[in-house]
């Protein structure tokens, strides 16, 4: 398991000047953009403008903070009011931001094409390894590169080192059991930090929370 504390994210400012993204994980450690398998950063919003294109990536976007924003997708309209309601679509297409009611944070969650799969679930109070995610009100957006959870690869321990698990504290403060070597040990997440188990790493036996995280379960290796 590693920790990753938001307080030792650098800011990237957008090549449009449209805000600042601040990398949470990526797979391959270190890859830039023509190289990850699985990218998850969060990105600061500021006003409205095009995405960049991004052919053969799927993505999963979350408004986590904010009021939330308004995504044309090749032309189609999709309305995110609020908070966590995680939604998929794909990053070569054509996509317009426009704010509802002032800037916005979201969690971005971007797939190569036949490398990567992710679910993402917004959860409050607790949740086990064991769970199945719940439907939400964007079901659409909690699946996207092509594999769903029925039936799906192990997430960790199986061939490919890519897959695994991250929780991101979104609200409020997360308190992870985690089992050893010695028996089980607490950590303690504040408002987005992270915690990323991968490849062989045990999972946690639980989180709670005294207010919402993101839990995003990735798969890796040849997807089809």
């Amino acid at each position: 398991m590693r920790i990753l504390r938001a307080a030792g994210r650098a800011a990237a400012p957008w090549s449009n000047g449209g805000g600042v993204t601040r990398e949470i994980a990526v797979h391959p450690p270190g890859a830039g953009w023509d190289g990850f398998a699985w990218r998850v950063s969060l990105a600061d919003v500021t006003r409205d403008g095009p995405y960049s294109p991004l052919p053969g990536v799927r993505r999963i976007l979350t408004v986590v903070d904010g009021a939330g924003l308004e995504l044309t997708v090749d032309g189609t309209p999709r309305l995110l009011p609020g908070r966590y309601r995680p939604y998929a679509f794909p990053g070569g297409a054509t996509t317009v931001s426009r704010l509802l009611d002032g800037p916005v944070v979201n969690l971005n969650v971007m797939l190569r094409d036949g490398r990567a799969a992710a679910t993402v679930e917004v959860v409050a109070g607790s949740w086990s390894p064991e769970r199945e995610p719940a439907p939400g009100p964007e079901p659409d957006g909690r699946v996207a590169g092509g594999r769903g959870t029925a039936g799906g690869p192990d997430l960790v321990g199986g061939p490919d080192p890519a897959g695994g698990l991250l929780v991101v504290a979104l609200e409020g403060a997360t308190r992870l059991t985690v089992p050893g070597e010695s028996g089980e040990s607490e950590v303690w997440l504040e408002r987005f930090d992270a915690a990323l188990w991968a490849g062989p790493d045990a999972l946690p036996d639980g989180l709670r929370t005294d207010g919402t995280v993101a839990v995003v379960r990735l798969w890796g290796g040849p997807l089809g």
